[in-house]
């Protein structure tokens, strides 16, 4: 199976947001990855619901929200309804993650959860076969264009061997200082999902950097 990347639309250019979005959907990328945040579980808020709501209208690809919000089960259906194809929410948000999980597959979602930086991943285990997509955060959430951290690698492999033993399918991705620096041996640790923002948007040729994260991901 192919690794994916899923470009980060918190890095795209507010002002000519269609033309960016236009840009994925001509572009080699898999997913747009949208990340959704209320300035309570992060110390930002990004944007809500008719900002996705205007992305759906053009995007001609996997629709992938990441949640980094308190109580995300208030707007389970609301997301559903809007064209989020897989719906991320935070373990650290969740007070009843099976129910969470639950409640966004019958809405007609993918689930996903997200882990931060300081958050074990042997915590997913009880309900590893539950999730389709683990997020695992590679700076703090809340704001783009950050350092990657180095731990990440170690919680990949520790990851993927629950996964296995567990003969879950669950895919792992990975948001946060994803560049060409990293991409092969995030892949090599495992990770399935490769999140780019800064480094796609910032770059001269968003297209070709897009192309070439792939191709790196894929050797």
């Amino acid at each position: 199976m192919s690794k994916l990347v899923a470009p980060s639309i918190l890095a795209a250019d507010f002002a000519n947001l269609q033309r960016d979005v236009e840009m994925v959907n001509n572009s080699e990328a898999d997913w747009f990855h949208i990340d959704i945040m209320d300035g309570v579980f992060v110390p930002n808020i990004s944007f809500g619901m008719p900002v996705l709501e205007a992305i759906n209208k053009h995007a001609g690809k996997v629709i992938d929200v990441h949640l980094m919000i308190v109580n995300p089960d208030r707007y389970i259906q609301t997301f559903a309804d809007l064209g989020a194809d897989i719906l991320t929410v935070h373990y650290e948000a969740c007070t009843h993650l099976h129910r969470t999980l639950q409640a966004i597959k019958a809405a007609g979602m993918r689930a996903g959860v997200a882990l931060n930086p300081h958050t074990n991943v042997s915590l997913l285990e009880d309900v590893i076969n539950d999730i389709d997509l683990v997020c695992v955060m590679s700076v703090n959430p809340g704001f783009g264009g950050q350092s990657f951290i180095e731990n990440t690698y170690k919680k990949v492999k520790q990851l993927k061997e629950i996964i296995a033993d567990n003969n879950a399918s669950t895919q792992i991705e990975i948001d946060g200082g994803v560049t060409d620096q990293n991409a092969k041996q995030l892949v090599e640790a495992g990770a399935d999902v490769l999140v780019a923002g800064s480094f796609v948007f910032k770059s001269a040729n968003p297209l070709e950097t897009i192309k070439d994260l792939r191709a790196l991901a894929n050797k």
